[in-house]
């Protein structure tokens, strides 16, 4: 009887250390490497774990541990590791070879995620205890295999819905040459509130937005969308862009749901060369030109959207078809405890290839301030007027 309870102490421990040990990060390679170093250390002999693949392919080997080497993936070489009780080795060639295999299945009606395999080459048979430890370890390996896998289906459709919301531009006129790019700040946060579109006007205009709602996440997202909404509502009455901000402050300003917003306008006008801009409380944009080399416009700033103070100002500037225009949010520039100027002074001391157009122009920035690790979202709009052949 006190064997027996022993015994059950022993499982019962093994099941906590199971839990603190395997499944600690959310990759399922290093889960599978956790359970293989688990049993090992349990169980002695070796330990592989295989991954199912798609139907029709073969199993795909995720993890091996043996008690005398490091634990390993395919491909990787072994090397002893230190600390660990080491057993001998069978070396009679007749000796028999225990094995016992066990499904990554949380529950017996679920398919499984792959199998694990213990095989002890000397010593006796598995006991049931340690049958039990295997199965148990493999429920959980599975478990926290699935959560990973579910989060990583659930982030990639939260990154795509994002992508399509703000990487919806509209149609521009075809005189209007643009590029656009987003990044979501970080790994876990997808969706937020920065965005692009761009507004076909009369005439061959197009009216060019950024925005960038404060705050992350989905409540951020939501306002955003609901900005663009009336944003295309007040922008097909063609007004100016000063006074687009203006209607669209008072219009957000009475619901007091709404988080506030920075935004920037730029209406290009080709047949005329001209931009107009107007900015409430948005950073400037940036002016690549012939030569690659980037000039922020001067234009002043009015109060973010949402307050209800209005006071927004136009800006006119030329705009050649030699000239690539850049609007951006905080996100591509801002550093942890750094001044904005010095962030702002960081993009315009670029120098680009020369004649850099908008797709160049989007992905040279990105990569040359880093914006793939920034803290916070990420929006760019790239645009250049399309220069009028002769005939």
């Amino acid at each position: 009887m006190a064997e027996r309870d022993e015994a059950l102490l022993a499982r019962v421990r093994a099941m906590e250390q199971a839990i603190a040990e395997i499944g600690t990060t959310l990759d399922e390679t290093h889960t599978c490497r956790e359970l293989a170093v688990f049993l090992v250390r349990r169980l002695g002999g070796s330990v592989a774990v295989d991954l199912a693949a798609e139907q029709g392919a073969p199993p795909r080997r995720a993890a091996t541990a043996r008690v005398s080497e490091e634990p390993t993936r395919p491909g990787d070489r072994h090397s002893d590791r230190p600390g660990t009780d080491r057993r001998p080795e069978s070396t009679a060639p007749g000796d028999p070879a225990h094995t016992l295999t066990a499904a990554l299945a949380v529950g017996d009606d679920e398919t499984p995620l792959g199998t694990v395999t213990a095989t002890r080459s000397d010593g006796p048979a598995f006991t049931a205890h340690e049958a039990a430890t295997v199965h148990h370890a493999a429920r959980l390996a599975a478990r926290h295999i699935g959560h990973a896998r579910r989060l990583a289906a659930t982030e990639d459709t939260a990154l795509h819905l994002q992508r399509a919301l703000v990487a919806e531009p509209g149609r521009p006129h075809p005189n209007l040459e643009i590029a656009g790019g987003y990044l979501p700040a970080g790994a876990r946060t997808l969706v937020g509130g920065d965005w692009f579109e761009t507004v076909r006007l009369h005439f061959g205009r197009t009216l060019l937005v950024v925005g960038d709602v404060m705050g992350h996440g989905l409540d951020a997202a939501v306002d955003m969308n609901a900005y663009r909404t009336v944003l295309r509502e007040v922008a097909a009455t063609d007004l100016p862009p000063h006074r687009v901000l203006r209607h669209l402050d008072s219009v957000v300003a009475q619901d007091d749901a709404r988080r506030p917003a920075t935004c920037l306008l730029v209406r290009v006008d080709p047949a005329r060369g001209t931009a107009t801009f107007a900015s409430a409380g948005h950073l400037p944009p940036a002016v690549f030109g012939a030569d690659g080399s980037a000039e922020l416009v001067d234009l002043p700033v009015g109060p973010p959207l949402g307050t209800g103070v209005g006071g927004y100002e136009p800006t006119t500037r030329p705009l050649t078809p030699a000239e690539t225009l850049l609007l951006f949010t905080d996100g591509l520039v801002e550093r942890r405890g750094e001044d904005i100027d010095v962030s702002l002074a960081r993009l315009a001391t670029l120098r680009l290839p020369p004649d850099p157009g908008p797709h160049q122009v989007v992905e040279e920035v990105l990569r040359r301030l880093d914006a793939h690790r920034a803290e916070d979202d990420v929006a760019v709009l790239a645009a250049r007027v399309r220069a009028r052949h002769a005939t």
